[in-house]
């Protein structure tokens, strides 16, 4: 009887998945995108559209992540999420940004910015030294 009610927790459990993904269509959109499929509670939103889920139901250390919005596309990393997030993601907190009495907010803080590396946005430092190797310019006529 037991082997039944395993089977049988396992089917709700794959049911859950499809319904939380948008059905079979988006499970296989949320798989390309993303490599995982789960099921679990949104307990919040960020102002750049990543969603954020908990479920207990999986090992600690897996039981919570962010799906990226979806304007990114593919090009999602880690560095598009906020600090107040990060904290929350990697348990150095359990209480949410939005329900944290004692998180700071000073007007010198600056709004979060992605990692520009790759992009014409990134930083590229200036030399003044003289390179060691010169290239070759052609003689003009």
């Amino acid at each position: 009887m037991s082997f039944l009610k395993g089977y049988l927790n396992i089917f709700a459990n794959g049911v859950k998945i499809i319904k939380q993904n948008g059905g079979l269509v988006g499970c296989i959109r949320t798989l390309y995108r993303m490599d995982d499929l789960k099921w679990g509670n949104c307990v919040g939103e960020d102002k750049y559209g990543n969603k954020y889920y908990e479920n207990n139901y999986y090992f600690v250390g897996r039981n919570r992540w962010v799906v990226y919005a979806p304007y990114v596309n593919m090009d999602y990393d880690g560095s598009q999420v906020p600090a107040e997030w990060f904290g929350w993601l990697h348990y150095k907190t359990d209480l949410l940004p939005h329900k944290d009495p004692n998180r700071p907010h000073y007007k010198w803080m600056i709004d979060h910015r992605m990692n520009p590396s790759g992009t014409k946005d990134a930083y590229m430092p200036y030399s003044t030294t003289k390179p060691k190797i010169e290239p070759w310019k052609p003689p003009q006529c």
